[in-house]
């Protein structure tokens, strides 16, 4: 038996194809609108497109992680638009920003909890259970600051403070590339670790694949699945953060529509909403594309309709072909005798 090649032993690796067809897809769009718009190119155009597509590639690792369950999380968006909002109330009522950021990270973990008892434990449809979250977390969202978006973080906080909390999270540079940047690069190498190195990795595309065989196999769908959702609340808590440093401020509206561009940066890059196959690799590549289609769009001057809707078409094709590859249309057909 001839042993295969390196290449070819990681394209078999599950979702690996999904990932390179991300990547390929990313170099030949950036190319093409680097073509049209030369500025496309430029060093800072760069810089930026980096720093843009980090929020995406952040809350697109939480969605990836619970749609390899099957799963999914609606309250994506509003955990984002509450973190914001608590962490920016909190500062403007002179909250050191350590500890606002504490707080804050511990009302987004009970929102993640909440989602893995409702979908894990008792059963609940993923959709429903997260759609209601989704309610609770806009509605903290609107109720924190007394239904209003919240003065500049510095008011609180003081000039200094405001504007260390704002680089950290959104302005400032380390070794030229956005601080932004960084914080993603981070939260990906660990949670990519943790998903294709670990037990619970392991678990978790376990139930993707076969919820009951996983049971057989002494899995614990509960904890596994209130892990997922953990993970998607902790990135939409970082991205909340990033958010409000952007701003200055806490919008209400923060992470408005997020949840859907996290399950397409995890679609794009081969990540099976149908869960069991994918790798965060691929939602790397698929927050990559989304970012750079957007931002190529913009600069060529694309009306949001068309952005929107050439976005939407990849997304629709992306599953479209997870559907025919899972039927097994391209395998080949056993000759007839």
């Amino acid at each position: 038996m001839k042993k295969q090649s390196p290449l070819k032993r990681i394209i078999a690796i599950r979702g690996m194809g999904g990932a390179l067809t991300a990547f390929a897809g990313l170099i030949i769009i950036y190319i093409a609108f680097g073509i049209i718009n030369p500025a496309v190119f430029s060093g800072q155009n760069v810089m930026n497109l980096l720093r843009s597509m980090s929020k995406y590639l952040i809350i697109g690792i939480g969605q990836s992680y619970v749609l390899i369950t099957g799963n999914i999380d609606l309250s994506i968006g509003s955990v984002v638009g509450m973190s914001a909002m608590i962490a920016a109330t909190l500062m403007t009522m002179g909250v050191n920003p350590v500890v606002a950021i504490l707080i804050t990270f511990v009302c987004c973990m009970i929102i993640g909890v909440l989602n893995g008892i409702l979908v894990g434990k008792w059963k609940l449809p993923p959709f429903i259970a997260t759609l209601g979250t989704m309610f609770v977390a806009r509605g903290v969202a609107y109720m924190v600051n007394g239904n209003r978006n919240t003065d500049a973080i510095a008011s609180g906080v003081g000039k200094d403070a405001g504007e260390t909390f704002q680089n950290v999270f959104y302005y400032g540079k380390t070794l030229g590339v956005y601080n932004t940047f960084w914080i993603a690069i981070i939260i990906f190498i660990v949670f990519f670790f943790l998903l294709s190195k670990t037990r619970t990795g392991r678990h978790i595309y376990a139930i993707g694949s076969n919820v009951d065989a996983a049971k057989l196999s002494g899995v614990s769908v509960v904890k596994t699945t209130t892990k997922t959702y953990l993970v998607s609340a902790f990135c939409s808590f970082v991205v909340g953060l990033i958010l409000c440093g952007q701003a200055g401020m806490g919008n209400m509206e923060a992470g408005n529509m997020y949840e859907m561009y996290a399950v397409a940066a995890g679609v794009i890059g081969g990540i099976s909403p149908l869960g069991g196959t994918g790798l965060l690799l691929g939602t790397l590549a698929g927050a990559s594309v989304w970012q750079t289609l957007e931002n190529g769009l913009n600069m060529i001057g694309a009306q949001v309709g068309i952005q929107r809707l050439v976005i939407g078409i990849i997304v629709v094709f992306a599953v479209l072909l997870d559907v025919v590859v899972r039927n097994g249309v391209f395998k080949k057909k056993p000759a007839k005798n």
